[in-house]
């Protein structure tokens, strides 16, 4: 005979209605038990508002005849007239097309480095020259793009050790930075150089949640290294993967300003000037700030279509951000 569970023991949506709390107190009473939790994420809730949240009312630039100095209540509205005016301009696409071409490259070849990169440090078993290699591949994130660019510079210049290299083989000196043709590759290489260390560690980290059970039952079924790589490691990073590949095409027409400002010559315009940079000299030295904002406002629109679609493939595999 089974026996009756009181309803203080109850799951809150188990419990008949005159018995359970409004939500709100018990939203209050959580507060109250686990306030040292919520006030270590305030900052990080507090960021979000002020920083990304708050500037959304700024949108409404983008539709408007913004003046400085009447500011968005004393400016004019003028509806989607600045959306026709970027379509219409026909350095735009220019500027959309080299922003898009290098965001794919970036994605074929700089998204699959750190999860390489990953496997390869998993394979390492002295722990000591893992961890000085581990080191070596994360200093340069933390570099900024100006010092970053200044080394790039220095390596692919004329009296640079790429061009000294060149001279010892008896070749010609090629002035990399002033060439379109390397340009993106450029651009590419030196994103993966800076930050593929940085990116391993999420991955590492979903390696090293891997239950090790699984290995010794392959161990046991005659699979070597590569075996337990390809249908142990891998199919166990999948979701991490595939989240960090979702929240990358979210943001795929966003490339950076520093690196791209800080790469781009003269000479390599037509092939490297992106939307950051465009939105710089329109908005920040011209004073078009409809223009720009209602640039931005269609990057942001663009994101977040190929997340809801990525996302809704994404769902057929039962994975997903939402």
């Amino acid at each position: 005979m089974a026996m009756a569970v009181p309803y203080d023991r109850l799951k809150p949506d188990s419990a008949p209605a005159s018995m359970r709390k409004p939500r709100g107190n018990r939203l209050v009473a959580n507060m109250r038990k686990h306030w040292m939790l919520y006030v270590m994420i305030l900052p990080g809730i507090l960021y979000y508002l002020v920083f990304k949240y708050l500037p959304l009312a700024g949108s409404a630039i983008a539709f408007q005849d913004y003046q400085i100095f009447k500011g968005m209540q004393g400016s004019a509205w003028v509806g989607l007239d600045n959306f026709r005016y970027i379509f219409s301009y026909q350095d735009f696409y220019l500027v959309l097309r080299n922003t898009a071409t290098i965001a794919l490259y970036q994605l074929v070849f700089g998204f699959p480095a750190p999860i390489i990169l990953a496997l390869l440090f998993n394979e390492v078993r002295l722990m000591l020259a893992k961890r000085v290699v581990q080191s070596l591949f994360y200093l340069p994130h933390f570099l900024s793009w100006v010092v970053v660019g200044g080394i790039v510079f220095e390596l692919l210049s004329s009296q640079g050790v790429v061009n000294m290299v060149r001279g010892w083989l008896g070749q010609e000196t090629i002035l990399f930075m002033q060439e379109q043709r390397y340009f993106r590759s450029i651009v590419v290489i030196s994103a993966i150089w800076k930050d593929v260390g940085w990116g391993t560690i999420i991955y590492l980290a979903a390696i090293a949640g891997i239950n090790p059970n699984l290995y010794e039952a392959a161990v046991m079924d005659g699979a070597n290294r590569w075996k337990q790589t390809i249908h142990i490691t891998l199919p166990t990073m999948f979701p991490t993967i595939l989240v960090l590949f979702l929240l990358n095409i979210g943001n795929f027409l966003e490339l950076g300003f520093d690196q791209i400002y800080n790469l781009l010559t003269p000479m390599t315009y037509s092939v490297g000037d992106i939307i950051e940079t465009y939105v710089y000299r329109a908005g920040v030295l011209q004073g078009q700030y409809s223009v720009t904002t209602a640039i931005g406002l269609f990057q942001s629109v663009i994101g977040f279509a190929l997340l809801w679609i990525f996302n809704r493939m994404a769902r057929k595999t039962e994975q997903g951000l939402w």
